[in-house]
């Protein structure tokens, strides 16, 4: 919805205009990432080496660990020691961890998000909080707006039950209020402790797989209703392949949250594919030749398909191979942590078209589309 470029009071819902007039065309851009992940750090050798301990009569083992081995993560990072993570305390005291941990180690992610965006707290019209390894209410967002200072008018938009194309899904929902509300700015935050979800007794090999495959991490990023360097957002879409709401699923327990994970969830991008494809060509683009790409890394097989089917050249997804790497699947903050990768590579020209996506339950794909912006594209 647009406001009256004359309107000088509180319009509905608390947002007020900046005065000036619309532009033409909305360019929210969505700025550098900052990214951390915990100081405790888990190996590879580390993992197989606690799988064969702790499963050693498991029938499927040997099939877990080649699975495992195949995924490429060297290091994940966990907020927990990891003989503290292998224990259950129940699902209370992990909650309670997670809203401990998160209270401690968010606010400075998201200080270093808005530095890196030239913005204040003060600044923030909404935030958008995505997080799918712990529960709050309120969420903490509002405990945010309390701890820095942010004004009392900030929306608050929780996603929790996107799962892992949640980072997609915030960068869309901020893209769109920033086109409803011209020169306002967003904060997207996303924090995962995927290791709080970790299961002794489900002994599944999909479960198997994930206790090697999921890491812990926070970002954090500012998408500017005007200027600022980084992706001009244009265009976005969702995409849900129908029939795979169960591929992957949480089962809520008294234990907490038990991980669901079809073995047909690799397959997922052949379809989803032409749904990028699509969106691009809406755009008069296409998918296929692009600048750069800043995919969700559910693992190695996800982004080989997606270059077999996209036709496009591995490299151009080495910015989210290198978080799965070096990471692990961090949930919905890969998007996040694979853009900051580019930043970190000096970027691309001013003008390079480029295609996001996070992948996750559903299974729903959120894509978004964008010109690299240097400056403040006036």
């Amino acid at each position: 919805m647009d406001h009256p470029s004359g309107c000088t009071t509180l319009c509905p819902g608390g947002y007020r205009p900046s005065g000036r007039r619309k532009q033409a065309r909305i360019m929210a851009t969505l700025c550098r990432p900052s990214v951390s992940v915990p100081e405790h750090v888990i190996t590879m050798e580390e993992t197989l080496r606690l799988a064969r301990s702790h499963h050693a009569d498991h029938p499927q083992l040997p099939l877990a660990l080649r699975l495992i081995e195949n995924t490429g993560v060297r290091t994940r990072h966990i907020v927990q020691p990891i003989e503290e993570t292998l224990q259950h305390p129940g699902f209370e005291d992990r909650n309670k961890l997670y809203e401990r941990e998160a209270k401690a180690r968010v606010p400075a992610v998201i200080q270093r998000a808005l530095d890196d965006a030239e913005l204040l707290t003060t600044d923030i019209d909404v935030i958008i909080y995505v997080s799918c390894t712990g529960f709050m209410m309120p969420s903490l967002t509002a405990w945010l707006i309390n701890e820095m200072a942010f004004d009392s008018t900030t929306r608050q938009i929780p996603i929790a039950q996107l799962g892992c194309a949640a980072g997609g899904a915030a960068i869309n929902r901020a893209h769109d209020f920033c086109t409803a509300y011209p020169d306002a700015n967003a904060l997207i935050v996303a924090c995962e402790f995927c290791s709080l979800c970790y299961q002794p007794t489900d002994l599944g090999v999909g479960s198997l797989l994930s206790n090697g495959l999921f890491g812990d991490g926070i970002a954090a990023a500012v998408v500017r209703g005007t200027g600022g360097t980084g992706v001009r957002l244009e265009r976005n879409g969702s995409y849900l392949i129908p029939k795979t709401e169960d591929w992957i699923a949480y089962d809520v327990r008294a234990t907490g949250f038990h991980f669901l994970l079809d073995k047909r969830v690799p397959t997922t991008m052949e379809p989803l594919a032409p749904a990028l494809q699509d969106l691009a060509g809406l755009h008069g683009w296409d998918a296929s030749d692009l600048d750069f790409y800043v995919i969700h890394a559910g693992g190695p097989r996800i982004l080989d398909d997606l270059s077999k089917f996209l036709k496009v050249e591995p490299h151009a997804f080495r910015f989210s191979r290198a978080t799965l790497t070096e990471y692990g699947n961090i949930a919905s903050a890969v998007v996040l942590d694979a853009l900051r990768r580019l930043f970190d590579e000096g970027g691309v020209e001013d003008g390079a078209r480029g295609l996001l996506a996070g992948f996750g339950p559903g299974i729903t794909a959120e894509m978004s589309l964008g010109n690299w912006q240097i400056g403040d594209g006036s």
